[in-house]
């Protein structure tokens, strides 16, 4: 023990002195750039770094020292094997523990050997009963519901919180109301002359009336009869009949014949409007009509879907375009 504590004595004192010698040889030496420190400085370092690992091994060497000296001083008893009995496998089977399952701790169940520990003292009628209590967990979940059950009748039913489900259904109705009409619009100005469709309906037509009597009366007068433009009450027709027809009619117009085109002041929904009120006026014989002009249309229904082409328009010199 003393060579061990004078080794580690004179170990230290020789770092010491040695960082004494490089201190004065460092005033000669000029330091080189690096990390701020000189090479006397990280020797330094590195010296101290080892007398720290040498340290921390020498201390463990003196525990284990010490434990040796004790064990020869005190020197541990020698025990011999114990001998136990041998046991069948039905007698080690029942001394093995097991671990319980997960379904075992879930259910609070007990193996079939505690079985005798669960019996009570007193029988019915000879017939004995365990003491095998309801899992708690099954308490909880059923205290639970009926705590759910009760804040579930007073949200809905007693305070009137929540909606019920004819509520609800009136709700989901309405909603899908307004996502109609908003699909129905936006649809409405996707149409064109190929995709529009006859519609008789009164709010259309009531639409389609007061564009007319805005835009269309000048030329074509209040009730259709005709006034700078052609008659639009008759089954004649210059560019063609028929709901796509005249929806193209209005939308391109004839501008060599003055007609202009409504496709910038009306979006597609007014024209439609337009063009199926323009049908509705058929045979309604307004006083001071003007003679028919072009073609006859004879179309079965409104809902006609053939197109007149270019070449099919008249050529008269004596007709106006509508």
């Amino acid at each position: 023990m003393k060579k061990i504590k004078l080794l580690l004595f004179s170990l230290f004192l020789s770092a010491a002195s040695y960082a004494a010698e490089q201190k004065t040889a460092e005033a000669i030496v000029p330091s080189q750039p690096g990390l701020g420190l000189s090479q006397t400085e990280i020797l330094i370092i590195l010296l101290l770094l080892f007398a720290l690992v040498l340290l921390f091994v020498s201390l463990t060497l003196l525990n284990a020292f010490k434990v040796m000296y004790q064990e020869q001083l005190n020197p541990t008893k020698y025990s011999g094997p114990v001998k136990e009995e041998a046991l069948d496998y039905d007698s080690w089977l029942k001394q093995k523990t097991v671990k319980p399952s997960l379904w075992a701790k879930l259910l609070s169940l007990k193996p079939i050997e505690e079985e005798k520990n669960l019996v009570i003292d007193h029988s019915y009628d000879g017939i004995k009963e365990l003491n095998n209590p309801v899992p708690a967990w099954f308490n909880f979940l059923f205290f639970g519901t009926m705590i759910f059950a009760a804040g579930y009748l007073f949200y809905y039913h007693i305070g009137g919180y929540g909606d019920l489900q004819d509520k609800e259904y009136e709700n989901e109705m309405a909603k899908a109301q307004v996502e109609k009409a908003a699909y129905l619009e936006k649809s409405a100005n996707t149409i064109d002359e190929n995709s529009v469709k006859f519609d008789n309906t009164p709010t259309v037509l009531e639409d389609g009336k007061t564009i007319f009597n805005t835009n269309c009366v000048v030329c074509h007068g209040d009730k259709g009869q005709g006034v700078i433009g052609p008659n639009l009450a008759d089954d004649y027709w210059l560019h063609g009949g028929g709901i796509n027809n005249v929806f193209k009619t209005i939308k391109y117009g004839v501008p060599e014949k003055g007609m202009i085109s409504w496709e910038k002041n009306l979006n597609p929904k007014q024209i439609s409007a337009v063009a199926n009120f323009i049908l509705s006026l058929k045979g309604s014989n307004p006083a001071g009509a003007k003679a028919p002009q072009g073609e006859k249309y004879e179309a079965k229904d409104l809902k006609d879907n053939e197109m007149k082409a270019a070449k099919d328009s008249v050529n008269q010199a004596d007709v106006t375009k509508k």
